[in-house]
């Protein structure tokens, strides 16, 4: 056995690597497993490619391992190129490298060379320095984006990283604290987070302390890093082209919201096998605390009294405490926004072709809560009305086609009733005002109405309005109601489900909150299909209406476009199956002219244009139909002459195919 590559771990390590072992989990039993199908036939096409460390030997404390490579129909893939064992990595205890640090990965060796052995499996022999078989020891294996050898072939990326005992068998102890799965609720799965790779793992197996200390940048180790891209306070988000940190994580720290436990999820969760997963609470030390904590500066003892290294951190920052302080602003809030709900009717009055609308507040359980005794703890409810949810004409400026109609109307501000609205029975009613209804049987013969509440709140309770008092966005809720009396028309809600939205949002995530009453992402904005309850986002529209926001006619604001233009901006949306179930095409067969920024586009070219903005694909469209920044009158004439789908058949799979 060769010695550790730092000398001044090697007793540490002697000490620590039974005492202070984190529990196991993971890797492989060393077997030599399944070597695939010798002599039967290789995959001919690789749309998947699934990679898997099969065997760990050593030969005089270098390592052998066997990877073996199959496609998505688990045929094995002969051929690679682009292959290599990008990091091995051998795990330095809790402890071992100092008093008071975290378990830290440290880089070993690497190998680009490997033997296929035309079967789908592929030796790597690696030459390491400072291998330690009593330490778990980490392959991350890397397939990039390439061909086969026959030049043709194409092999999409893969990467995988597991983890051996040092003697090849099933690890005893890994540094488990995130799993991917967590990062994949936002991030694309499959696709490249950073640089080229996928996982966090292998983020964590190249970020390790000792790559830090030599490019003397402490903020790139692993437990530094993560939070700072995830929080305002220090957000490094590097520029791709030019490699310099900058401090840009507004939209990562916007959508986390400082949460802990959007990302270090229990166990209990979803995440089988995170034995480390509250290692976060347990080991505390100034690296990882000052990615978030900026005003602190340990060694001159500003901020926080001085101390020189780890080892005094757990005195003060007991595991329970540190949960507490991490997880208590997000668990109040939830349990503000669990304490009332509200159910909501929209009649639609004959007489002058307005609707009343009424709202009902109720409990945890379930029961009713009276709005006039609930009224002092409100800070706003909101209504927000529109007519005709597949293409609704109602607009907050005017513009053609929409009239002088108002939208927007506050019942309650500051816990005084607004607008006229009144409290009957119980529950508080507030009339629209005269509304552009249609006639029976169409779209516009249906009114919808969007109802934010805002509460205000400290800590875990509501308590009576004042100045200068905190406030939350609720639940939200969403009405129909027709002026024929008749059931009315819905807009669908099989294209993007509510629940892909809570995946990265979460359910505590106040949007809109400030210039609107706020609201979360729950079960609130359901309605019934079919037997089952269906969660939409068809209430968006109310607002993200043809004619955009509150800035009508200019910033792509419709709902068709608003989302795609948002979420690609961010670079976190890369596949339409992380928002999309699926693509309802028919939905365009009710859609008018869109406001865009020169004027009023065809739905849609205007749709797709809001990602392929290049002047091809503007000119592209505009050859099958489509006007582009035309006149309200022209858009809105061709918006169902457009030819695109002559040809296109997007799906979620692959939304650039074509029929043939």
């Amino acid at each position: 056995m060769m010695n550790v590559k730092n000398n001044k771990f090697a007793l540490l390590l002697a000490a620590s690597a039974v005492s202070m072992a984190l529990t196991g989990c993971g890797g492989d039993d060393g077997n030599d497993g399944n070597n695939g199908k010798p002599g039967g036939p290789a995959a001919e096409y690789i749309n998947t490619l699934n990679l898997d460390v099969t065997k760990v030997t050593y030969v005089d404390g270098m390592p052998r391992i066997e990877v073996f490579a199959t496609n998505e129909e688990d045929l094995p893939v002969v051929g690679l190129k682009d292959f290599e064992v990008k990091k091995v990595a051998q795990l330095l205890p809790q402890g071992s490298t100092g008093a008071g640090d975290n378990a830290q990965w440290q880089v070993i060796g690497s190998q680009k060379t490997f033997i296929d052995n035309q079967d789908g499996s592929y030796t790597f022999d690696i030459e390491v320095e400072g291998y330690n078989s009593a330490l778990t020891q980490r392959y991350n294996v890397i397939a990039k984006a390439s061909t086969l050898l026959d030049g043709v072939t194409t092999v999409p990326q893969a990467e995988i990283v597991e983890d051996f005992s040092g003697e090849g068998y099933e690890a005893t102890y890994t540094k488990n604290i995130v799993s991917t799965a967590s990062c994949n609720a936002c991030h694309a799965e499959g696709e490249k987070i950073y640089h080229s790779y996928m996982t966090q793992e292998t983020c964590a197996t190249c970020h390790t302390k000792e790559y830090a200390e030599e490019r003397g940048k402490p903020e790139i180790e692993w437990s530094h890093l993560i939070h700072n891209v995830h929080n305002s306070a220090k957000g490094y988000k590097a520029d791709r082209e030019t490699g310099e940190f900058t401090k840009d994580a507004k939209t990562a720290h916007h959508i986390v919201q400082d949460n802990c436990q959007n990302c270090h999820v229990a166990p209990e969760d979803g995440t089988e096998g995170l034995t480390e997963w509250g290692n976060w609470t347990r080991v505390p030390t100034m690296e990882t605390c000052t990615s978030c904590h900026t005003n602190i500066d340990f060694q001159a003892g500003q901020g926080h009294s001085q101390q020189a290294d780890n080892s005094n951190c757990v005195a003060c920052h007991n595991a329970s405490w540190t949960e507490e302080l991490h997880t208590e602003d997000a668990l109040q809030k939830k349990a503000v926004i669990d304490q009332i709900g509200m159910n909501a009717t929209l009649t639609a009055v004959q007489d002058d072709k307005s609707a009343n609308l009424t709202i009902s507040f109720t409990d945890a359980e379930g029961n009713t809560l009276d709005a006039a005794s609930l009224l002092p703890k409100l800070k706003r409810v909101e209504s927000i009305t529109n007519v005709g949810p597949n293409f609704p004409i109602m607009g907050y400026n005017p513009s053609p086609g929409n009239g002088e109609h108002k939208v927007a109307l506050d019942l309650v501000q500051s816990g005084e009733l607004a607008n006229n609205a009144e409290i009957a029975d119980g529950n508080l009613v507030i009339n629209t005002g005269t509304l552009p209804f249609g006639a029976a049987g169409t779209d516009t013969d249906t009114a919808f109405s969007f109802i934010g509440l805002e509460v205000c709140s400290d800590g875990a309770q509501i308590i009576d309005c004042a100045e200068g008092v905190a406030t939350t966005g609720m639940k939200a809720e969403l009405a129909h109601g027709t002026l024929s009396g008749e059931a009315p028309s819905t807009r669908h809600i099989d294209s993007v489900n509510f629940a892909a939205c809570e995946n990265c949002h979460g359910t505590e995530w106040e949007l809109h909150k400030g210039y609107h009453a706020g609201f979360v992402m729950t079960e609130q904005l359901g309605r019934e299909v079919n037997g089952q309850m269906t969660v939409g986002v068809d209430g968006c529209v109310t607002c993200h209406t043809p004619d955009g926001t509150y800035m009508s006619g200019g910033k792509k604001g419709a709902f068709e476009m608003k989302l795609h233009v948002v979420h690609g901006e961010q670079g976190i949306i890369k596949d339409c199956a992380q928002c999309h179930n699926d693509f309802n095409l028919d939905a365009f067969k009710v859609k008018g002219a869109l406001a865009t920024p020169g004027g009023y586009t065809t739905p849609i070219a205007a749709t797709c244009t809001s990602c392929h903005t290049s002047d091809s694909a503007q000119l592209h469209a505009v050859g099958q139909g489509a006007i582009i920044d035309g006149s309200y009158e022209a858009a809105n004439d061709a918006a169902q002459l457009e030819t695109c789908f002559f040809c296109h058949n997007p799906a979620i799979s692959d939304h650039t195919q074509v029929k043939m």
